[in-house]
């Protein structure tokens, strides 16, 4: 069997240039005006780029951003569930034209990591964003939070590639492009594939969601989040480290394949749920796990949102399909973890696992049982935590 088609049904659609025409591009951007960009939008630049978001060409139009809000389509009627936009200030915009060419400059590094033909320039209702696709306007949430502080204009417009930024260097094999993952597949003979999403090192309850995945997919792919978090969240190497060990130690070999992508995390909960299977498709896998939860943050999301959005996927409009587990935990009385539709026993005979609770002991250097997750794993942590500075 092969593997699914990429999203929107063709070929992927990587945006970086190559050999000479990088270079003339390179060259190019030097005489263009530069605006410099976030880090979420320089992670959704690197997904135009290794195509990673296939079938889009660039930013959204403001049809495709008021599409995307309300119905999860673009002004062509693809399924997307989450708005790529770009954004500057007033000043700025003021003195670009419609038509007119643009540098993006990493506001960080100062890297030109792409050229843009402008061919629209809009406000948007930010709160009404927020509100479709966060399902909240507090500004506590980071999501919201992210989108307000945006700047006040945005630029649509086809884009050119120029730069993954440091990612490769700072990674290596880890920053894999969906062109990567789907020849690695086929070279394992996978065809039915299942992302695993994680932004955590991987407890026990994680271990148990992979090797349900296992028992009925080809293989598993564990994919790492590589851009930006939240205070308090582990950064990617470590988490990479933790991964590497857990899977050698616990898993049949060529079972599971681990990388990483670029982006920053949205926490957008169900919409966000929604994102990582598009952008799974086009990394050549079938189905996605989604367990309790999927990309939350705080109680902005019930346990099992991100399930239930997935029913609302219009038949047709997207090949990933959500592998939806319920709440894993360890039982006592079982013996082993176990979800809440295998095991019959009570609360007080189970010990709920969860990242939140594993980054808490580990900060305050509390003993962590063993039920909670695996000692080499728990080994790597606690040498990160001995010396990390929050």
């Amino acid at each position: 069997m092969a593997l699914v088609n990429p999203h929107g049904g063709g070929g992927l659609n990587p945006l970086l240039l190559e050999g000479k025409a990088l270079e003339l591009e390179l060259e190019h951007a030097r005489s263009l005006p530069q605006i410099r960009i976030s880090s979420r939008e320089k992670g959704d630049v690197i997904m135009l780029g290794i195509g990673g978001f296939t079938p889009l060409d660039g930013f959204m139009t403001h049809a495709d951003w008021q599409g995307v809000c309300d119905g999860m389509k673009t002004a062509s009627g693809l399924f997307w569930p989450i708005p790529i936009t770009l954004s500057t200030d007033q000043a700025n915009a003021d003195s670009i034209k419609t038509g007119q060419e643009i540098a993006l400059v990493d506001q960080e590094t100062g890297e030109t990591l792409a050229t843009m033909r402008v061919t629209e320039k809009y406000v948007i209702d930010k709160a009404h964003e927020c509100a479709t696709v966060f399902k909240t306007t507090d500004p506590d949430h980071p999501g919201v939070k992210m989108v307000m502080e945006q700047a006040a204009v945005n630029l649509a417009g086809p884009i050119k590639v120029l730069s993954v930024g440091d990612f490769p260097k700072k990674y290596g094999d880890l920053f894999k492009t969906p062109a990567e993952t789907r020849a690695l597949f086929a070279s394992l003979g996978w065809s039915k594939i299942a992302a695993f999403q994680t932004r955590n090192p991987m407890h026990r309850s994680h271990e148990y969601l992979a090797k349900i995945a296992i028992e009925v997919c080809d293989g598993v792919l564990i994919h790492s989040l590589l851009g930006n978090l939240k205070p308090g969240d582990i950064p990617a190497e470590v988490r990479a480290k933790a991964i590497g060990v857990l899977t050698e130690k616990y898993f049949v070999k060529k079972t599971v394949v681990q990388a990483g992508y670029p982006l920053d995390m949205r926490y957008a909960g169900p919409r966000e749920a929604l994102l990582h299977a598009v952008f799974r498709q086009n990394y050549g896998c079938s189905h996605q796990i989604v367990g309790r939860d999927h990309a939350g943050v705080g109680s902005y999301y019930g346990p099992f949102d991100a399930h239930h959005i997935f029913d609302q996927v219009p038949k047709g409009a997207l090949e990933t399909e959500a592998l939806k587990i319920d709440i894993a935990f360890w039982c006592y009385k079982c013996g082993g973890m176990a979800s809440g539709r295998t095991c019959p026993h009570g609360d007080d005979d189970r010990l709920q696992v969860s990242g939140t609770k594993l980054r808490k002991a580990l900060s305050a250097g509390e003993e962590v049982p063993a039920e909670f997750s695996r000692p080499e794993v728990l080994s790597i942590l606690r040498e990160y935590y001995s010396q990390a500075v929050f």
